[in-house]
């Protein structure tokens, strides 16, 4: 498989909330930001984004790959129910996308760079 077909496994996998299949995708000692949290940190992180935000859908609006990096832009539309980002949204509905940066080693994900758009969730509130 390529690291694009991995990448789409593993968004597949994301919005299906599939936990039992994400050690297919993502490698065990995972660092998301320059952070090592490893699978188990990482799987922990996705669970409690899909509590906060019970729509959460990964839209794949842009998918570049360089292997063994992968770079995609991920278009959101949910509601989160409380504080997210440090911003009071409480149940309304934000549009916003997300940067991210992947690279894989032996056919999972070892690294995880983003930067999620802020300041166009700002301007919705």
């Amino acid at each position: 498989m390529t690291e694009t077909d991995l990448y789409r496994g593993y968004i597949d996998c994301l919005n299906n909330q599939d936990w039992q299949r994400l050690h297919r995708f993502v490698h065990d000692e995972v660092h998301y930001n320059g952070d090592r949290v490893g699978l188990s940190g990482y799987r922990a992180m996705l669970e409690r984004d899909f509590r906060e935000i019970p729509d959460l859908y990964f839209d794949v609006q842009l998918l570049i790959a360089d292997p063994p990096f992968i770079a995609s832009r991920l278009q959101f539309n949910c509601t989160p129910k409380g504080t997210f980002f440090g911003l009071p949204i409480n149940g309304r509905k934000v549009s916003f996308s997300e940067n991210v940066f992947y690279e894989f080693l032996n056919d999972r994900i070892r690294n995880v760079w983003s930067v999620i758009d802020k300041a166009a969730i700002e301007a919705q509130l």
